[in-house]
């Protein structure tokens, strides 16, 4: 189940990633956007860091408070709970 989250974040990472790219470029060409629902959804589903990177990468949605701080603080909040579940799996068994 470790494994499933860890591949499942790391995916869902990527794709978010990706799409935040595909709407800045769409942005730029007055083209058909991607949610901010969709982005935040992905986000809230494990992606946040995707969401983080992109957003620094690509210089996207950085004006908006709510993904200027949302991203960063779902990616914390993300990583502790990873770190959580890999402290449990290698700690002291009962």
């Amino acid at each position: 189940m470790r494994r499933f989250l860890l591949i499942w974040c790391f995916g869902a990472g990527v794709l978010l990633f990706c799409l935040m790219g595909v709407d800045k470029k769409r942005a730029g060409k007055k083209g058909r956007r991607i949610c901010e629902s969709t982005l935040f959804a992905w986000a809230l589903l494990g992606g946040a860091w995707g969401g983080t990177l992109g957003m620094l990468r690509f210089r996207h949605k950085t004006r908006h408070w709510y993904f200027r701080w949302g991203f960063p603080l779902l990616t914390g909040l993300q990583i502790l709970f990873l770190l959580r579940l890999s402290l449990q799996a290698f700690g002291p068994q009962p």
